[in-house]
């Protein structure tokens, strides 16, 4: 299932808050060149263009359609198709920056500090990651997976994505290539409409695995029966409004 620009861009606002959080903790005034890897549409390489606009920045991305939409919102930037593992331009950079991309990227043991040697002196990695396998809206995607109806077709969806390590795995990890690492967690509540507001935004990202091998009925059905589970979870509030607690994980590690 191909990611969609105009899917992940229905909730815009709080989807870039957390990418601009994150480059908010970013210590340089200046910087020289920027990376932005799992670009998407762009949201997040609009941010670091207006920060560092004397920046040459470079947006990754492993689909053609957030590539697409990214090029159309900023023309004057360079983008390449490509995955982030496999990311080779040597820099040195400035800021390597990646927003809510690398928890899909495996092996974060061999991957950061590979991108942690291409900042240059006082250069910064700075990452943001979802952090919420735990919680209702992921956990319930997965018992619905679990059901005779489709765990046939979804075990390998249940277990794509794994927990992420604790905060000091990550410290000890970044620490040798750093002078600072300013490590965080925040819990952001937004504000939803709606349940059926919550299944229209992890049908942009985290229910793109369970979606992609089911046929058109099929998911209609598991839509269904995935917002029956949110709703047992995330009560409605007077006013019919849903309270979606989603927990990031920050880090920005300084050379």
């Amino acid at each position: 299932m191909p990611w969609s620009s105009e899917q992940y861009l229905k909730f815009e606002d709080q989807r870039t808050r957390p990418a601009r959080d994150l480059l908010n903790a970013v210590p340089a005034e200046v910087i020289a060149s920027a990376a932005d890897l799992g670009c998407g549409p762009g949201n997040s390489t609009e941010l670091i263009a207006g920060r560092f606009p004397e920046a040459d920045i470079v947006g990754v991305d492993s689909s053609a359609d957030m590539l697409d939409a990214a090029k159309k919102r900023l023309p004057g930037v360079k983008f390449r198709f490509g995955r982030i593992e496999e990311w080779s331009e040597p820099g040195p950079w400035g800021l390597i920056y990646a927003n809510a991309s690398l928890q899909w990227v495996g092996q974060h043991e061999r991957l950061l500090p590979r991108l942690a040697e291409r900042l240059s002196e006082g250069g910064s990695l700075a990452v943001q990651m979802p952090d919420n396998l735990a919680e209702p809206s992921h956990a319930s995607l997965r018992t619905v997976a679990g059901t005779p109806a489709y765990v046939a077709k979804l075990g390998k969806a249940i277990k794509l994505r794994n927990p992420l390590p604790r905060a000091e795995w990550y410290y000890r990890l970044l620490k040798p290539y750093a002078s600072r690492v300013d490590i965080w967690r925040t819990t952001y509540l937004h504000v939803m409409e709606s349940h059926d507001a919550i299944v229209e935004w992890v049908k942009g990202t985290g229910a793109r695995p369970f979606l992609k091998p089911l046929d058109e009925d099929e998911q209609t059905a598991f839509l269904a029966a995935y917002r029956e589970e949110l709703a047992k979870a995330y009560p409605a509030l007077d006013d019919g409004t849903v309270l979606l607690p989603f927990p990031r994980f920050f880090f920005v590690a300084t050379r």
